[in-house]
């Protein structure tokens, strides 16, 4: 049960010698966090970052950040050869490991995607059309997850060709897609749309939610070394729980939302459609990430409808929670992590929309914090995407849009925490 038990707790923004607070209600006290401006340690290579669309800690701490050096712009790629003109900048691999210090320990120029981690032994395994397995010090691809030979969409299925990048020409930037036309879309042929939907309705027959491979686009990935599974949230249908054998990579089970069979999935779109404020729909409504807790129960945050479902790891229905109703534009539960205390009592849940990071009790999903908004500075975001937390518990995030980059947050109790707060306090 919730009281008005209310505190403050603060947090620094060094980058623009600024402190900022935030403000929480609940029964347990949100943990505090201090905005690390000395990680990550600058690029090599006249490396600039493009948009973070994974973000993993490794068994040693170190930190795996998928990017897209596609987002940047000619603008911010004049360093690049043939010849150089200008100091900076050069495209990234799409895949950079960082240490605990922030220093790049390696890299490999994989297909850009969505969603990511590292297994026990260091093998890599990326969201693309389907889940790949990456040898991280040779980047070569040694398994990869069954999807279907199409998409619904009609659009290609597996790794495109390797790209012939003209050096110093970048593409139209990381947000032309998300921007409208003033006056909305104009309305589209009435034939066009029928048609567009017996399209949609065929492929569905083919193949139907229960289908045992990947479908869609992937959205995330989570390893549990300890169960030898992977599990994975592709979109297909506003998005799949699938969990896989993490040696073989065969199909084990899977469900969607509030546990139900994969076969019970509507294929109805009304069935997956949410209006902010509104009563949650019967099917998840798009962008489901994924993670799983120390003690077996699975978050999948369902981020167009504002909530998280959390499951057994056999998929049976635990309980709903409900966040930042009145959030369209996209939603307010993006990615999902854990506080790193052995019975991993919050939950921490970065928002896309709002730009900022919910602190959620986990036992009963009720709002304890909040951090952030958006802005530029450091310990701000623009675009927040990505969500990790280390052994130490450090949160690490990713950024896309305008922000396009990743950020370390320590905890206030920590040595470093205590010094950061020390030097924000000076005159």
């Amino acid at each position: 049960m919730r009281n008005n038990t209310r505190f403050r707790c603060t947090w620094v923004l060094l980058a623009g010698a600024a402190l900022a607070a935030f403000s929480a209600v609940g029964r347990a006290q949100a943990p505090e966090f201090v905005f690390d401006p000395s990680w990550p340690q600058p690029l090599p290579n006249n490396w600039k970052i493009g948009g973070i669309t994974g973000l993993a800690v490794d068994a040693d701490d170190n930190i795996w950040v998928l990017n897209r050096p596609n987002d940047l712009t000619a603008l911010e790629l004049r360093a690049e050869p043939s010849p150089s003109i200008a100091l900076c900048c050069a495209r990234p691999p799409a895949m950079i490991h960082f240490d605990r210090r922030g220093n790049v320990i390696g890299s490999f120029d994989a297909t850009q995607g969505h969603g990511m981690d590292v297994d026990a032994e260091g093998f890599v395994y990326l969201g693309q059309d389907t889940v790949r397995k990456y040898d991280p010090s040779t980047g070569e691809v040694v398994a990869e997850i069954a999807r279907t030979p199409e998409r619904e969409n009609g659009a290609r299925v597996g790794l495109p060709p390797p790209v012939e990048r003209e050096p110093g020409q970048g593409s139209r930037g990381p947000v032309i897609n998300f921007l409208g036309p003033p006056g909305g879309m104009a309305a589209a042929d009435p034939a066009v749309l029928e048609q567009r939907a017996a399209a949609q309705m065929a492929f569905r027959e083919r193949y139907p939610p229960s289908t045992p491979m990947v479908v869609g686009g992937i959205e995330e990935i989570r390893i549990v070394d300890a169960e030898n599974e992977v599990y994975v949230a592709d979109n297909y249908l506003g998005g799949r729980v699938l969990v896989f054998d993490l040696d073989t990579l065969e199909f084990k089970r899977g469900w969607g939302a509030y546990g139900k069979p994969l076969a019970e999935i509507s294929v109805d779109d009304a069935d997956h459609d949410y209006t902010p404020n509104g009563p949650m729909p019967p099917d998840f409504a798009g962008h489901l990430t994924i993670n799983v807790s120390n003690d077996g129960l699975v978050y999948a945050a369902d981020r167009n409808a504002n909530r998280i479902h959390v499951t057994t790891t056999e998929g049976e229905f635990v309980d709903e929670f409900i966040l930042a109703p009145e959030t369209g534009a996209g939603g307010s539960t993006g990615g999902v992590a854990f506080s790193h205390d052995p019975e991993q009592r919050y939950l921490y849940i970065s928002d896309l929309t709002n730009n900022r990071i919910w602190f959620l009790n986990r036992a009963d999903g009720a709002l304890i914090g909040q951090m952030g908004t958006m802005a530029d500075n450091g310990g701000q975001f623009f675009g927040l995407h990505m969500i990790a937390v280390d052994s130490g518990g450090n949160i690490y995030t990713g950024e896309v849009f305008t922000g396009q980059r990743v950020q370390r947050f320590v905890p206030a109790e920590s040595e470093k925490g205590q010094l950061l707060l020390q030097i924000a306090g000076m005159d």
